[in-house]
Formats: structure tokens, C-alpha cells, sequence
């Protein structure tokens, strides 16, 4: 009788990993705030009539790389700050935003919420994006600080000698300043509160969220082989809920809009936000995308004649829109 050679794999294994659509641009028109809706709106109206001038240069900046004969795909979107203050209603607030955008020539294609990527339905994604985090212990350190795991705290180098431990009578540890990774001529130091665990639980940094959103808007962040947000297209009869939370995670707003998801994003915003998206990008430039989804973006970009960036932080763009 001849033998069968039989073999088990676990589900988990083999489970295919899905694709996304992608865009050339994800273009994000502003994160919005309960500020920006005191004084009749004002803030808000001043804040797209500055986004508004900049944003007239993004097809132009699109187009590079492409056959003059290929038409760029760009998407927009906005984000909604409804983790650290709610304020009103999506069925109130998105309309106003939409209003004050149009009336300044910008369709909004998309709104999210940043609540979202905390956690969405079963899926903790700012944790999903904590554990993808490689990060390399600096040389010629002892490891005398706690891990990442505990203390909340990530670094882009090499921090200066703390003096915890030292026993008692031991002379003070001299000095040494911070050292950037990488070995730079002069170091730009940067250390990022990911989150605190406060009375009430768990918070996220702000950074840390905004690294979540980056990642969905790159279309890399996956749960088990899965996109962790689709866009929901809205049905024409269909009116927004009056509740934050039963408004699903990203929401279509333009029928006609080009994917979510994009090859680069481009982000406008104030000035005062920069500190932010600095933190934003120490924390990308140490998470590891999957090998698999990196490699179908890959592909997807070289098969539409897209030179893309390997590194995830070289596909971000910004354009600070202050005065």
C-alpha cells in the first residue's frame, strides 16, 4: 500500500492577506477640533481659505512620475478629534465642515474619526501599531531603562545615563548628551510619550494615533490579513447618526471619490502641529510592516510605473499652512 505524505498547518498560516485600492495622493485637508467651531466657525473658514491656495498645487505634484497621458487618482479627507473632546454630533459637524470646505473650491471625499484608532469594534489599532515596533537597543547602552512595554516611551537614539540604580556612596554618573541613530553630524534627539495609564485606563498619545491614521491612509495596517477599516460609502437615503460612536471608522462622503487608501499622503495643517508629526514620524521610521503587504504595494506602484519609497516616513508630505 503506498504512503500519503499528510500535513497540518494552523488557519492562521496560510491566511491570505488582503489588498486595497490605492490612490496616487491621500490628501488630508485638517484635522478638526472643538475650537474650530466657536465664533460661528470662523476658525474653520479661516483654516480652509489658507488650505485652499496650497492645495491648488497638489494634481501638479501628483502628476510627477506619471505618463503625461495618465490622469493622477487623488483622494481627500479630514479627521475629526473625537477622542480627547466630543463636541457636537457627526449629523451637525460634518455638514458644517463640508460647507465651509466648498465654499473655498474643496470637496471632502472622506471624514474619519480619530476614536477610531484607539480601537474599532474587537481591534485595539494603536496597540496593532505598538507591536509592530522594531526597536533597537542603542550601542553601548546597559539597558538600565525599562523596555518600551513599560514605560510608554519610544526614542530615535540613544538617551543620556540615567543615575536609577546606582548604589548608594557611587559617584554621579558623568554627562553624556543624547546621540540620534544613524550617527548624524549634530543629533536631532526626539523621545515620544506613546501613551499613560491614567485612573480611568489607558491613553493614547496623539501621536500615536495620528501614526494609525498615516498607516491606514498608506493602506499597510492589516489585522490578521485584513484591512482594519474600510470606508463605508454613505447611501443617498441614508443621514448621518447623531452618536460619535455608531458613526462607522472612516465614512465616504463623495460618491465620485478616487480609493481612500494611496501610494503617498500629503498633509495640510498648522504649524503648531509640527512637534506632532515629528513624533509621527520617529514612530514610523521603527515600525515593521508585514513583508507580505509591503510587497503588494510594491508591486501595485511598479505595475502603474510608481517609484516608491521603501521606507514609510519618505511617503509622507506636508505642507505646514501658517499666517
Amino acid at each position: 500500500m503506498r504512503s500519503v505524505d499528510v500535513s497540518f498547518q494552523e488557519t492562521a498560516a496560510v491566511r491570505r492577506t488582503e489588498s486595497v485600492a490605492y490612490s496616487h495622493f491621500s490628501v488630508e485637508l485638517g484635522h478638526i477640533y472643538a475650537e474650530d467651531f466657536g465664533d460661528g466657525c470662523r476658525e474653520l473658514a479661516r483654516k480652509f481659505e489658507r488650505i485652499a491656495v496650497w492645495a491648488q498645487a497638489i494634481p501638479a505634484l501628483a502628476q510627477r512620475g506619471l505618463p503625461p497621458d495618465r490622469r493622477p487618482r487623488i483622494s481627500t479627507c479630514f479627521l475629526v478629534d473625537d477622542y480627547f473632546h466630543r463636541f457636537g454630533s457627526p449629523r451637525e459637524v460634518i455638514p458644517q465642515v463640508q460647507r465651509a470646505a466648498k465654499a473655498h473650491g474643496l470637496t471632502l471625499d472622506y471624514v474619519a474619526r480619530e476614536s477610531s484608532f484607539a480601537r474599532y469594534g474587537d481591534v485595539e489599532l494603536a496597540q496593532l501599531v505598538v507591536d509592530t515596533l522594531v526597536v533597537e537597543p542603542p550601542r553601548h547602552t546597559t539597558g538600565i531603562r525599562p523596555p518600551l512595554s513599560e514605560t510608554g516611551w519610544l526614542s530615535n537614539g540613544r538617551r543620556s545615563p540615567g543615575h536609577a540604580g546606582a548604589p548608594a556612596l557611587t559617584p554621579p554618573k558623568r554627562w553624556s548628551p543624547p546621540v540620534e541613530s544613524g550617527d548624524p553630524r549634530h543629533s536631532i534627539f526626539v523621545d515620544v510619550e506613546l501613551w499613560s495609564d491614567e485612573p480611568q485606563g489607558r491613553v493614547w498619545a496623539c501621536a500615536l494615533l495620528a501614526s494609525v491614521w498615516q498607516m491606514i491612509r498608506l493602506g499597510v495596517l492589516r489585522h490578521r490579513g485584513e484591512p482594519v477599516t474600510q470606508p463605508y460609502r454613505l447611501p443617498a437615503d441614508e443621514s448621518l447618526p447623531t452618536d460619535w460612536d455608531k458613526l462607522p471608522a472612516i465614512v465616504q462622503l463623495n460618491r465620485a471619490a478616487a480609493p481612500f487608501c494611496a501610494y503617498r499622503t500629503v498633509t495640510l495643517m498648522d504649524p503648531r502641529y509640527l512637534p506632532v508629526e515629528l513624533a509621527v514620524r520617529t514612530i514610523l521610521g521603527q515600525v515593521a510592516v508585514p513583508p507580505v503587504v509591503a510587497r503588494q504595494v510594491a508591486e501595485r506602484a511598479t505595475g502603474e510605473g510608481v517609484q516608491l519609497p521603501v521606507d514609510l516616513v519618505d511617503r509622507l508630505s506636508y505642507v505646514f499652512t501658517g499666517g
